[in-house]
């Protein structure tokens, strides 16, 4: 990611405007628990690369939406094979089993530190 000068964040705004579509501004910082401004300058920087663009909603133009560009879905899919190759490096001593355990002990720890109370089942 940092080749292309990106940051998780990035990742995370266009992995959400791939699964959901386009969002208001609004509706993104609020989804993702972030602070608007800091939402603003991360949606700015993905607007310079052109994967995202903003448009005034043409119901209500105090609204801005941000879209998926071509590019940036083009981005997000090489990014996505970079990623999974990375966890092919990373957990190449573990087998398929110890992957699925690794997998639900870091969301356990994860839903912890979070504030949950749930606890996932031992596989």
């Amino acid at each position: 990611m940092t080749a292309r000068g990106l940051r998780l964040w990035h990742l995370t705004v266009l992995a959400l405007l791939s699964d959901l579509g386009p969002q208001m501004k609004t509706v993104l910082a609020a989804r993702l628990d972030m602070n608007a401004s800091d939402l603003v300058r991360i949606v700015n920087d993905l607007v310079k690369t052109g994967y995202v663009e903003c448009d005034r909603d043409p119901e209500d133009r105090r609204r801005v939406v941000v879209r998926l560009t071509p590019d940036g879905g083009s981005a997000l899919a090489e990014l996505g094979a970079d990623i999974a190759s990375a966890d092919d490096e990373v957990l190449a001593p573990l087998d398929a089993e110890e992957r699925l355990l690794l997998s639900s002990l870091l969301r356990r720890v994860h839903t912890h530190l979070e504030g949950g109370t749930r606890t996932a089942a031992r596989p």
